[in-house]
């Protein structure tokens, strides 16, 4: 195969703007300095999502800008029992599963103490005033606005480590999974609503990930990267994630930390979670990939996808990796009107198995086996999440050989889940985090707790007529031949009729036209150690992919062109494609 040329830090190089951004805490300061001048009465309101650390930004400022009026709006916050009681019915007892939440920003202040510091703003009249914290445009929109932001990623690690809880949550010490949930359902939501009304206007975005190195881009700037990036091809930052059933193939393909026992996860192309790097010259931005979500969603996703999505992404690309570990967890995921109704959530996880590798005995568990007594199989997960036997998955539950290249389609209700020795590119609709687990092979986590199952959910969802006649029929390798010419060839792969996304793959040793046809697409290189993407009229750089990289092609970018590069030169490479039905 080669040495690995994945690349794990991919960035947009923006055009036009190299002197828009700063780096490190000194040079922060000193570009602050300038956009607020030296004498008389200023106003620097730092707004921020929730995660960022604004001790530490507080004694910056102290530091860097001496004598100043600084006003923290989170004093204005509601009370700790007051945000529960708001928010109870959507955190749930459950573990791992809220309810997405509608509130804004505005409703955690107490208006009365917000009125307050509007007031205490208006009567300084001289000097450097500082209005700092999550929701601090709710008092004032100042002369300079600076939004300090943070990408989910890293919350993730902050929330892991016991940095930090949920906003306006003394929760340190609560399951990593019950604080997760709560930022997944709420937090996140509320804090983007806020966050989209802020992009327009900004005068700089922080970039907070790196704690001892920030990094700052002018607010103009900022806009005018997201403009591009939605304008050309791009890939987002990858992150990957040990797991109980995780493998070793990403440790070579993806050129990882070999000390690692294992890596399960890879999000390669989960515009919710990842991040997005933004070159401005020297320097490096770091911002969730959600902010090109939310502020360009009409070039990036198009506007019949948009008109359906709103401004959420609707397509997922990640990686499943089991080679040399374990199985997954037998699972199933709920229908679209379960979803609706139990969680808020208005569509729901159909998804693939797209497989990228496999070792000889591979397999994925798809469908019940025809003739099986629903209540019999029930029982016997019940019995088996008591801890009274294992569950005897060769008696209820298809198992089907996988090799390199088999797709398995895999739309909501259906059982499944991979087996070891498999190394599988998920596509799938987006909304990962809804997956009932019913069986997990006796296992812990790697914290050593039990992982959540959800029989009863998964109860409700079964769908007993995909069966092993039926799944053969419909769900494995429904490869379709459509259009071939000199050097190259197009299959429709899938996904099944439920499901709202269509994947392509092309077999080409020749440069092959593509037309996003006013939708997203994304695309993985699943064959072949190099491509190289490129517009037929100039309108974007030449984009080079390798092996295994996801890679969007934004609705704007019309017609496209990728051919074989690099060490794939003349040899057969392939991608898969995938975009929303129209």
């Amino acid at each position: 195969m080669g040495l690995p040329n994945y690349d794990k830090f991919p960035e947009v190089k923006v055009q036009g703007f190299d002197d828009a951004a700063c780096q490190g805490w000194a040079s922060v300061a000193r570009r602050l300095r300038e956009a607020v001048g030296e004498s008389g009465r200023r106003v620097l309101v730092i707004d921020s999502y929730h995660g960022v650390d604004l001790a530490q930004i507080k004694g910056w400022l102290t530091e860097s800008f001496g004598a100043l009026h600084l006003i923290e709006v989170e004093q204005a916050r509601l009370p700790e029992p007051q945000i529960f009681a708001m928010l109870e019915r959507f955190i749930t007892e459950d573990r791992v599963f809220g309810v997405l939440a509608p509130h804004k920003l505005s409703e955690f202040f107490d208006p009365a103490k917000l009125a307050a510091l509007q007031a205490e703003v208006a009567a300084v009249q001289e000097g450097l005033i500082v209005v700092l914290g999550g929701g601090a445009s709710l008092v004032c929109q100042g002369d300079v606005r600076v939004y300090a932001d943070l990408a989910r990623w890293e919350i993730q690690q902050r929330l892991r480590r016991k940095e930090i809880g949920n906003w306006g949550v003394d929760n340190l010490d609560e399951d990593i999974l019950r604080r997760y949930k709560r930022a997944f359902f709420i937090e996140w939501r509320v804090f983007d609503r806020h966050k989209l009304a802020q992009l327009p206007a900004i005068d700089f975005l922080l970039d907070t990930n790196d704690k001892a190195n920030p990094a700052m881009v002018e607010g103009e700037a900022l806009r005018g990267a997201l403009h591009q990036a939605a304008h050309q091809p791009l890939r987002l930052v990858p992150f990957f994630d040990p797991g109980v059933w995780g493998g070793q193939w990403m440790k070579e393909v993806c050129d990882l930390d070999p000390e690692q026992a294992n890596y399960a996860w890879c999000f390669d192309c989960v515009p919710e979670e990842n991040s997005l790097y933004l070159r401005f010259g020297s320097v490096r931005v770091e911002i969730p990939s959600q902010n090109l979500v939310l502020r360009e969603p009409r070039a990036l996703l198009g506007e019949q996808v948009h008109a359906r999505f709103g401004a959420e992404f609707p397509i997922r690309f990640d990686f499943l990796d089991t080679m040399g570990g374990q199985h997954l967890s037998l699972q199933v995921h709920p229908l679209t009107e379960y979803i609706q109704q139990e969680f808020g959530m208005h569509y729901t996880q159909d998804e693939s198995y797209y497989l990228l590798d496999a070792a000889p005995d591979a397999c994925v568990y798809l469908g019940t086996r025809t003739g099986i007594d629903p209540d019999e199989m029930l029982g016997d997960l019940a019995a088996a999440e008591r801890g009274d036997k294992p569950f005897d998955d060769q008696r209820f539950v298809n198992s089907f050989p996988a090799k390199k290249h088999d797709h398995f389609l895999i739309p909501a209700g259906t059982v499944h889940c991979s087996g070891s020795g498999a190394m599988v590119l998920e596509i799938s609709a987006t909304p990962y985090i809804f997956t009932f687990k019913l069986w997990d092979w006796g296992r812990v986590g790697l914290d050593g707790i039990p992982r959540p199952i959800h029989l009863e959910h998964g109860r409700q969802v079964i769908q007993w007529d995909r069966d092993t006649d039926w799944v053969e029929k419909n769900l494995v390798n429904r490869i379709e031949p459509l259009e071939e010419g000199a050097g190259w060839r197009e299959e429709r792969t899938g996904l099944h009729e439920r499901e709202f996304i269509e994947t392509r793959r092309h077999w080409f040793s020749v440069p092959v036209e593509h037309h996003t046809l006013g939708t997203v697409q994304v695309l993985n290189l699943v064959e072949g150690r190099e491509a190289t993407v490129e517009s037929p009229d100039q309108a974007f750089e030449p984009f080079v992919v390798h092996y295994a990289e996801t890679f969007i092609i934004p609705a704007s970018v019309g017609r496209y062109r990728i051919r074989p590069s690099g060490e794939s030169e003349g040899q057969t490479i392939a991608t898969i494609k995938a975009y929303v039905r129209g």
